[in-house]
């Protein structure tokens, strides 16, 4: 694979199920039910990467609280559970090789521009797929 194939194996964001910032834990968990994802990226309102968040970060939040209250959920900030670091995005120039070491530890691998803003992701999935061709 060469570096051109970074964007071959993208998955446009307007494929890609988001968070935005502005969204409380309620309406995060329940698009994450909705889509059946284990984590989705969340984005600021100009499209701007901010981090992933996790099925594990929604229930630690429940774990933390000790009980499931929907009220308590609905003022609660999604960007009140997010881990500085977690799902580190690349840039849309990013090497294969940036990528490959990256989709180890994650299921998906955010792509930005320069302005940080996300392009779409690459899924573990497609780099196998891919890697499984050559």
């Amino acid at each position: 694979m060469e570096r051109a194939n970074v964007l071959f194996l993208l998955t446009p964001k307007n494929q890609v199920a988001c968070l935005v910032e502005t969204m409380n834990v309620r309406q995060a968990l329940e698009k994450m039910k909705a889509h059946g994802y284990m984590a989705i990226p969340l984005i600021s309102g100009n499209g701007e990467y901010i981090g992933t968040i996790s099925e594990g970060d929604l229930l630690w939040y429940v774990v933390r609280n000790g009980e499931f209250d929907y009220r308590k959920m609905e003022e609660t900030k999604i960007t009140d559970l997010l881990r500085k670091g977690y799902t580190p995005a690349v840039k849309v120039d990013a090497g294969i090789e940036e990528i490959v070491e990256n989709i180890v530890n994650y299921n998906f691998i955010p792509v930005v521009d320069d302005r940080n803003v996300l392009m779409g992701i690459v899924t573990r999935r497609r780099v196998l797929q891919e890697l499984l061709k050559k």
